[in-house]
């Protein structure tokens, strides 16, 4: 009999290890790296993630960040790289807030993945639809401007490599957005620039050919239509240096690209 019980505390005790492990390792697969990393800047009053209710019935998560003011402020959308929601967006969302926005950094592979594994956003990333990531942008543009702390209808956007070039075609489809600013991403088809209502800023690398040999078309097509795309090279420095580890980030062209940017949104949202 005492051999029986030791083989069933045994089995017990294996059963309690075994789902404890399990269970960590659910946790660790399912625990973005921005939840777990993210450390809020003190300039910001408040910084939270959220789940925005989509029209569909399902969300999509985002990182919101707050500024310290008295009066309604106007509102940033923040766009990922290819990589996902990584712990460097909330950074840039917290950066926005401390210069008077509220800013929302999207986690785009989200609405259809939830919370998928730190690190593993880039092998989502091309299983997301033009239309989808349009709906996911759109239902956190209205969430926006229906916050009490938003300023309704002052709200731009600003998206890094893939989110650039998901920036450029998102102002193709949302004509109430005020202003974009488009960090070395790629341009939208020419047919559907005639849409874009949104004053467009660009930042690029200058030691980036891929993106940038694409500038004078984009730049004669805009000028042809009467939009507004004002693109900046910053020399020394390659695709996204803005991002630590990339070239150029280590010099001071990062805070001149961001002493334009928030000039920019100054002049097209903040007035």
């Amino acid at each position: 009999m005492s051999d029986r019980k030791g083989f069933a505390t045994h089995l017990i005790v294996a059963a309690l290890a075994f789902s404890a492990g399990a269970l960590g390792t659910y946790l660790t697969r399912h625990q973005p790296a921005a939840t777990a990393e993210h450390v809020h800047d003190q300039t910001t009053t408040h910084g939270e993630y959220i789940w925005v209710k989509k029209p569909t019935g399902d969300s999509v998560r985002a990182y919101v960040a707050y500024p310290e003011r008295r009066d309604k402020a106007p509102a940033v959308i923040v766009i990922h790289e290819n990589q996902g929601l990584t712990t460097w967006e909330p950074t840039v969302a917290d950066k926005l807030a401390g210069n008077g926005y509220v800013a929302a950094a999207v986690d785009l592979p989200s609405s259809m993945f939830g919370l998928y594994p730190a690190d593993s956003g880039r092998a989502y990333i091309p299983r997301l639809t033009p239309d989808g990531v349009t709906a996911d942008l759109n239902a956190v543009y209205e969430y926006l401007n229906g916050l009490g702390a938003v300023r309704k209808d002052q709200i731009g956007v600003i998206g890094f490599c893939w989110g650039g070039g998901q920036t450029f075609r998102y102002a193709t489809n949302n004509p109430k957005l005020k202003a974009a600013v488009v960090c070395y991403g790629p341009a939208p088809d020419t047919l559907a620039m005639p849409r874009i209502g949104a004053k467009i800023l660009g930042v690029y690398g200058e030691a980036d050919a891929r993106i940038n040999s694409q500038l004078p078309t984009v730049a004669d097509v805009m000028k042809r239509l009467g939009k507004s795309f004002a693109p900046d090279s910053y020399p020394g420095t390659g695709h996204g240096f803005l991002k630590p580890g990339r070239r150029g980030n280590d010099t001071d062209q990062p805070d001149k690209a961001w002493a334009k940017i928030l000039a920019f949104f100054q002049e097209n949202l903040a007035k």
